[in-house]
């Protein structure tokens, strides 16, 4: 088959930095098997037309993204018509493909994984919080073909809003992450956390200093790893000092795939205070790596949780004080949660993602015959 995969950014030539790992681990195993063609719509510095692990990538830019990438999209599609069009994220991606879709006669499909059905006006994020982003998802969810979902809240809150999406998260790579048994923590160290994400609003690292500063109260010994660019500016490196966390939270910004990876499998806890997700995949990551997440319940850390993950409600740092603070005192309770939280990403893994999404577009192909 050939398939239009389009998305907003995240596959950098170099494979390494701007790129979003879990669609390359995608890219690679949908190119094994179909011809592939990836319309980046946003990915700085990148040339107009580049090959990346077997997929032809396309990318537009700006200005007129829009019609600048339907034109592409046209072009390819007269040399050898394309058979689906598949978007990651319903904007502006999945906008492109349904419109794409309509006038080309192909069948879409639009994955959710991000903000699309979220209104957080008072942060500036989701679709969902303004009169425009609302009417693109009405249109997303009126012509899309089919919509999938990063996980359950996800396919929940798309049947909210009137349209089945099948649960299809987006898997971790075992060979980019090798699984580790989970492991006891040292006697005597001080337990070691660890924070994955950009630095910004909807990641409220704010919560998650508040909940350090509550355990340093307590007298928990304990380091916390930040990674992730930062997009604030130094303000949260600036509450942290205000809050003395000086000699405990240690602020990497961003790195590269390989130094996240030492990071998390040298953690006892990974953290996750987003106020929303879709997934995230970190904490597939770090489950591969033998790593249990306590976080907020947002995305598939609500889905884990009791048996995989530990959810504590969204902004509450005194609940996350207290759920690190007992998984801390209960090794073996914490080992439990690993095991658990191991053997959901390692049976969903990214081979599991590719193999579900060639049999949906099988399914579609199979349906239009």
């Amino acid at each position: 088959m050939k398939v239009a995969l389009i998305v907003n950014g995240g596959v950098d030539p170099g494979g390494t930095r701007r790129v979003v790992p879990c669609f390359l681990w995608l890219i690679r195993r949908l190119a094994a098997r179909h011809e592939l063609h990836v319309f980046a719509l946003f990915q700085p510095g990148a040339p107009p037309h580049y090959r990346l692990y077997g997929a032809h990538v396309h990318h537009i830019g700006r200005p007129r993204t829009a019609l600048r990438a339907f034109a592409e999209l046209w072009r390819e599609h007269r040399r050898h018509g394309f058979d689906i069009l598949h978007a990651i994220m319903a904007s502006p991606a999945g906008t492109l493909a349904t419109v794409a879709g309509r006038l080309l006669r192909r069948p879409s499909i639009v994955h959710l994984c991000g903000g699309e059905l979220t209104a957080l006006p008072e942060i500036g994020y989701g679709e969902l919080s303004t009169a425009r982003g609302r009417r693109r998802m009405r249109f997303v969810f009126r012509n899309a073909h089919r919509l999938t979902a990063q996980s359950a809240p996800m396919a929940e809150a798309a049947a909210r809003h009137g349209r089945a999406a099948v649960r299809l998260p987006l898997g971790v790579a075992l060979d980019a992450w090798p699984p580790q048994p989970p492991r006891p923590r040292e006697r005597g160290r001080p337990a070691r956390l660890v924070h994955v994400g950009s630095l910004s609003p909807v990641k409220d690292q704010t919560t998650l200093l508040r909940a350090a500063a509550v355990l340093a109260t307590r007298a928990v010994a304990f380091t916390l790893d930040v990674v992730g660019e930062d997009t604030l500016h130094g303000r949260i490196q600036q509450e942290a000092r205000e809050a003395g966390l000086e000699g405990t939270v240690r602020f990497h910004g961003f790195l590269e795939q390989d130094a996240v990876r030492a990071i998390v499998r040298d953690a006892d806890l990974l953290v996750v205070t987003s106020r929303h997700e879709g997934a995230p995949i970190v904490l597939a990551e770090a489950a591969a790596a033998g790593v249990p997440t306590v976080g907020t319940a947002v995305g598939q850390i609500e889905e884990w949780s009791p048996d995989a993950a530990v959810a504590v409600p969204v902004g509450d740092h005194g609940a996350l004080a207290r759920a690190i603070q007992a998984l801390l005192d209960d090794d073996a309770g914490r080992l439990r949660i690993a095991t658990g939280a191991q053997q959901r990403a390692t049976a969903e893994d990214a081979d599991w993602t590719a193999e579900r999404v060639c049999e949906l577009y099988d399914e579609i192909r199979l349906s239009r015959s």
